[in-house]
């Protein structure tokens, strides 16, 4: 992780309480508990629970307080309960190793081992006793689940110090190794891997770590010379992550002033990093006399000096990162190591710490950095060391070489532009008599301007703070100060409007401007240890991972979050890093995104569990993750992909986008797609960047008809961008005919395989043209300097991007045999074959020969026009290629119509159409080419009577022969209920006006058989054959129309019956109603059995078409309990009530000749049946149509056709209920 920022909590306590619970002291030789302890009371209540003649040197509870152990003067251990009811005693010092002894698998004793250059003389080595620094007295810990504890105790015999790990049960484990120098810190990781102490080496002091087993596992460099300091104690955090080293010097005589220190470090990639230094000074009061981690909270550590002043310091983690615009592409991080800060650059290069790009050296140990918050000067940095001195470094100054700033730190360089130390001062605190002891004076540090630091102190109450602007040669109280009623525990500036954001530790935000405060927005419930301004909103992120904006909860997933552009990226609980466009976007938009399980894939990406956000490098689109263990990854956010590719397509930076595109696999489309009336104005300037002929030709083989703005790669926002140019033009075929012209116009010879490439993936590819161009390479030559292609070469590539067998095709269809022969020679195929074939073509004539390779490329049109152009003697050849492909269509169009040839390729379509039972289209290419009787054949097969007639005009026919035909196609007509134009050729060409008006009594066409009755004065038939029928006719209807009536009501109430059971729910089914209907046509639906039949009448579909048919009816049946008997009943009364409208027009024919002849009250009779069934229709609509079933998007097939009959009977009915009541009888039907 990055720098380890100070917030601290400054508490001055005049009291400290303990109460309800036990509290343990240990006192002398005896052992007191009392459940009430004020540190001011003189009078203590103690109350003695036991004692040990040989005194206690320690004790120490189990982390689950179950157990406590005590170490006697005797040098033995007791096991206690909670309630001090001895478990078991030990020695400390045993013979044995432990049961965690190790095996020897028989590879010879450690004496005859290599033991380096010393040789064997480390085998006489004498362990040194302890050192004199050491107190002597033993040290306990546990491990963090309380299953072992690790004691460290001077060994009686040698003098120097053993860790000897016991379990629970005090049963010895193991023993650790010999240590020389091993000092009395004794510290095990909450985690249970290691157990930390501190080795006085030689030539340093170091803290070791030990395994459960005693052997070491590593250690690490205290920044003390030997005889300098000594460590009085160790201490990890709750989660294992820190390390806190209680040092003070040590005494060279004796009257002199010691100095205390605490030390923060962590470990990240295997190094181990000091990021907080705490000078506590040598006065006696600020002298510490205690120090230990909050129980509870993992980050927060409580000190109390000899003063009785408490400290309580929350510590949280912050990355340093400097904050460049457009024009200042910075991406600097800060790392504190110690009196070093190592800086990488980003933009450059991505290294791991402890790795880095520059280092800066400090002459103290580094508490806070902080870079200018002006983004035209990010690449400057303050640095704050533990002494209170301000370091600050600029870059600009090429010329200054720096010698407190080196490149590359651990072996890496990298030619960036370092920053120079400019100027170092002191800010001087007063600590005058009476103030606190405060080893931190200063935190939040933030550079506003060039002279001018902004930091937070504490005030004089707990919770009181104050904020301090630092410049040279000022005091702290001296200077610009403002106090503030509150903790304030984070801070954000705005680098453009130069506003601060404080939030205070109940969640309170004041905005600060140059010595005023106020509260911008709503309070947040929850303090916030990472804050960002974004405009005049505040996003905060809480310990417990919840992600505000202002006062609104935006996510309660989210472990860290960076904001960049009008993006907000932020990394989850669930291993993704999410990104989300922060334009024209609302609070409730971004809780429902965060929220949300359907996320588009371009905002989320999966990422290693426990990673965090860094950094982004600005105009770039690399992310840069930190995962747990301290390495780093670069990722490229899609949605930063995307964004920045637009970015670069605004500005016509077509390379830019186009390389970043080409390494991040984001298709070549969008190049065209994101603006295509941009980018066809500008084809000449995307290949002068572009400038490389295997780029150009990458993108053309990446182009498709698809528009990946709409379906891959959507844009998150509206789009204003104008439609294309040219929309009847697909666009693959405009891109590269655009891009060719331009190619043509700049470099020819350069882009020539760039050119073949456009013509080959065109959507119907031109591959005679790009033939035709790699055949004329053949005969030029090419200089280096023109930058072009061979012949063999650009057939070659060619040949990569086509078919070879396609190719040769193609080439053959040139009919250029020197182009045939060079592709055949690149290709794999066998000379013996291809040479005779072309050896037998060029010994054709020029037309034949063209018919032969195109009827061998299979191009028949073309074979076909030029065998047209053979002359006579091959027109059989024709005639028959024409038959095979049919091709008379284009063959008529080859030859003038009053030619042999076009009067031959007539006839053969013509027997080709009468074979389709085409009769009629037979019939009229006959007529055209003079077959006059195989035309009358052709007539009378489909029916058309008026030009079969017409035929045996032509043919010459007497007065006896057309009778005949007439009479002949007068009863074909009669078949096929065309009564009225039988009784035309019967009455015209047959003579017979008797026989005529009967066929027209027959159809029922009563006026034009009166018409005929009174042309011929034959008003006898009125009386013989016209009344007859009318009466006939009249009683025909009115059982029609009952039968009609009677089937529709019985349909309507059975639709009604079946409606009110499938209304009904299954519990509610009557036994009775059971019996009546199946159990599928009470429950089902319509719609449901509908989507049951058709899964299980899946078979039916690959039956034949009248199979289908006979299906659908037997689906929708009308017996009573059939599944889906209402749609059948819909489909019945549908057909009953077209049938009844239908005989309208009939019905007013026949009213018309019954009032003719007087038969009044018959024609009343008839329209009152006809208007009741109608009416009978009109009064059901309602109930057969409902206005549910109208509004049903899932009605099944056929129910518009009948809400269409429906409407229109309808609409029929009610201009027939609008007729005036004084109109004649005749009228009242229409």
């Amino acid at each position: 992780a990055y720098c380890f920022c100070l917030e601290y909590i400054l508490v001055s306590c005049n009291s400290l309480c303990v109460d309800t619970q036990p509290f343990l002291l240990l006192y002398m030789s005896h052992l007191y508990i009392h459940t009430y302890l004020t540190l001011l009371i003189a009078l203590l209540q103690l109350e003695c629970v036991g004692s040990v003649d040989s005194g206690l040197t320690t004790m120490s509870w189990s982390p689950d307080q179950e157990l406590v152990l005590l170490v006697t003067g005797q040098q033995t251990l007791i096991m206690m309960t909670k309630d001090f009811e001895p478990i078991t005693e030990r020695e400390i010092h045993q013979d044995d190793f432990g049961e965690g002894k190790f095996i020897t698998v028989g590879w010879g004793k450690k004496e005859t081992q290599f033991h380096g250059s010393e040789g064997k003389q480390p085998i006489a080595f004498c362990m040194p006793p302890a050192s004199s620094s050491d107190d002597g007295r033993p040290r306990v810990t546990w491990r963090g689940d309380g299953q072992f504890v690790a004691v460290s105790a001077i060994c009686p015999q040698t003098g120097a110090r053993k860790v000897r790990v016991w379990s629970r049960e005090l049963v010895l484990q193991s023993t650790s190794e010999p240590i020389p120098g091993l000092e009395q810190a004794l510290a095990w990781k909450p985690s249970g891997s290691l157990i930390a102490s501190t080795q006085e080496k030689p030539n340093k002091h170091d803290v070791v770590f030990f395994e459960k087993n005693g052997l070491l596992h590593g250690e690490f460099t205290l920044p003390f010379q030997k005889g300098q300091a000594k460590v009085n104690e160790l201490l990890w955090n709750l989660d294992s992550t820190i390390l806190a080293v209680w040092l003070e010097d040590l005494k060279k005589e004796k009257n002199s002033e010691t100095n205390t220190y605490v030390q923060l470090w962590t470990v990240g990639n295997y190094h181990w990093y000091l990021k907080q230094s705490l000078h506590f000074g040598s006065a006696e009061k600020s002298r510490l006399v205690s120090l230990l981690w909050d129980p509870e909270i993992p980050y927060r550590l409580h000190a109390l000096c000899r003063g009785w002043h408490a400290l309580c310091y929350d510590w949280h983690w912050s990355t340093d990162c400097s904050t460049g615009d457009e024009s200042h592409l910075v991406a600097n991080v800060a790392v504190i190591d110690g009196d070093k800060v190592l800086v990488t650059a980003f933009q450059h290069s991505v290294v791991p710490p402890p790795m880095c790009t520059f280092q800066l050296q400090l002459q103290q140990a580094v508490n806070q950095v902080a870079f200018h918050t002006d983004p035209t000067k990010s690449a400057d940095l303050a640095v704050l060391d533990a002494s209170n001195r301000i370091s600050v470094y600029r870059v600009g100054d090429g010329t200054v070489k720096d010698p407190t700033v080196t490149l590359g730190g651990s072996g890496f360089k990298a030619s960036v532009e370092t920053p120079h130390l400019e100027k170092t001062y002191r800010v001087e605190v007063c600590c005058g008599e009476g103030k606190q002891v405060n080893p931190l004076a200063f935190r939040l540090f933030t550079w506003l301007q060039d002279d001018t630091f902004l930091a937070v102190s504490q005030g004089q109450l707990a919770t009181h703070s104050v904020i301090h602007h630092l410049t040279e040669g000022l005091e702290a109280e001296g200077g610009l100060s403002m106090p503030v009623d509150g903790d304030v525990i984070s801070l954000c500036c705005n680098p453009k409007t130069r506003a601060i954001a404080l939030q205070l530790a109940d969640g309170q935000i004041l905005k600060y401007l140059w010595g005023e405060c106020k509260i911008p927005v709503p309070n947040v419930l929850f303090p916030c240890c990472h804050m960002e301004a974004l405009g005049e909103a505040i996003l905060g992120l809480t310990d417990r991972c919840r992600f505000f904006i202002n006062d609104v909860e935006v996510a309660s997933n989210v472990t860290s979050f960076a904001r960049y552009d009008e993006f907000l990226l932020v990394t989850t609980h669930s291993h993704t890093c999410q990104c989300v466009s922060l334009r024209d976007t609302s609070l409730k938009v971004l809780q429902a995104g965060f929220s949300s399980s359907s996320t588009p894939k371009e905002t989320l990406r999966k990422m290693e569990r426990g990673s965090r956000i860094v950094t982004v490098v600005p105009q770039d689109t690399k992310l840069i993750l930190q995962m747990p263990r301290g390495n780093l990854e670069t990722v490229h956010h899609r949605a930063l992909v995307l964004a920045q590719i637009r970015k670069w397509l605004d500005r016509l930076m077509f390379k830019e986008a186009f390389e970043c595109m080409r390494k991040l696999r984001i298709n070549l489309n969008l190049l065209y797609d994101h603006n295509p009336k941009v980018f066809l104005e500008n084809v000449e300037t995307f290949i002068k960047q572009i400038d490389s002929v295997n780029y150009i030709n990458l993108f053309f083989t990446e182009l498709k008809e698809e528009d990946f703005t709409k379906t891959m790669y959507p844009s998150p926002v509206s789009s204003n961008v104008p439609l294309q140019q040219y929309p009847d033009q697909k666009k693959v075929d405009l891109i590269c005919d655009s891009m060719r012209a331009a190619m043509e116009n700049i470099n020819p010879q350069k882009y020539c395989l760039s050119i073949l490439t456009s013509h080959v993936k065109k959507s119907t590819p031109e591959l005679e043209i790009a033939l035709q161009k790699v055949h004329e390479l053949r005969g030029t030559t090419v200089s280096p300097a023109a930058e072009g292609v061979t012949a063999e070469a650009a057939l070659k590539y060619l040949l990569f991007l086509v078919d070879v067998n396609e190719l040769y095709d193609h080439s053959l269809g040139t009919y250029d045999f020197d182009l045939v022969v060079m592709v055949a020679e690149k290709s794999q195929k066998d000379p013996k074959e291809y040479l005779p074939f072309l050896n037998t073509l060029q010994k054709m004539e020029t037309n034949y020969q063209h018919y032969t390779i195109d009827k061998y490329l299979k191009r028949y049109k073309k074979a076909l026009c030029h065998l047209s152009k053979c002359g006579t003697e091959h027109f059989s050849e024709f005639l028959n290629l024409v038959k095979d492909q049919n091709l008379y269509n284009e063959a008529l169009k080859l030859y003038p119509p009053d030619t042999p040839e076009h009067q031959a390729v007539g006839s053969a379509f013509a027997e080709h159409l009468n074979q389709k039972h085409l009769y009629e289209q037979a019939g009229l290419i006959f007529a055209r080419c003079g077959a006059f009787e195989r035309a009358l054949d052709a007539f009378l097969s489909s029916g058309s009577w008026q030009q079969a007639l017409c035929m045996a005009s032509r043919l010459g026919y007497t007065v006896d022969q057309l009778a005949g035909l007439a009479r002949s196609l007068a009863g074909k007509l009669v078949e096929q209920r065309k009564h009225a134009e039988a009784a035309i050729l019967l009455e015209q060409y047959a003579q017979d006006y008797e026989e005529a008006v009967l066929l027209l009594l027959e159809g029922t066409v009563w006026e034009e058989a009166l018409r005929l009755i009174h042309k011929y004065s034959r008003l006898d038939i009125l009386e013989t054959n016209f009344k007859p029928a009318i009466l006939e006719a009249q009683r025909n209807y009115l059982v029609f129309l009952d039968s009609q009536k009677t089937t529709f009501t019985r349909h309507r109430k059975r639709l009604l019956v079946v409606r009110e059971l499938k209304e009904q729910p299954r519990t509610h089914v009557s036994l009775y109603e059971a019996d009546l209907i199946s159990e599928t046509s009470s429950i089902v639906t319509a719609s449901d059995m509908s989507g049951k039949y058709s899964h299980s009448n899946s078979r039916i579909s690959a039956r034949s078409s009248k199979n289908r048919r006979k299906a659908e009816r037997k689906r929708h049946s009308l017996k009573e309990g059939s599944p889906l008997e209402d749609l059948a009943l819909l489909e019945a009364l549908g057909e009953n009530i077209r049938t009844t409208e239908n005989m309208k027009g009939e019905v007013h024919s026949l009213l018309k000749g019954l009032v003719l002849f007087g038969y009044d009250e018959l024609a009343r009779e008839l329209q009152q049946a006809l208007e009741e069934a109608l009416q009978l229709i009109e009064r059901s609509l309602p109930e057969i149509w409902t206005r549910d079933l109208q509004q049903n998007p899932a009605n099944p097939v056929g129910a518009c056709s009948l809400m269409a009959s429906l409407t229109q009977t309808n609409s029929d009915w009610s201009r027939w209920q609008c007729r005036p009541p004084d109109l004649p009888l005749l009228q009242y039907v229409r």
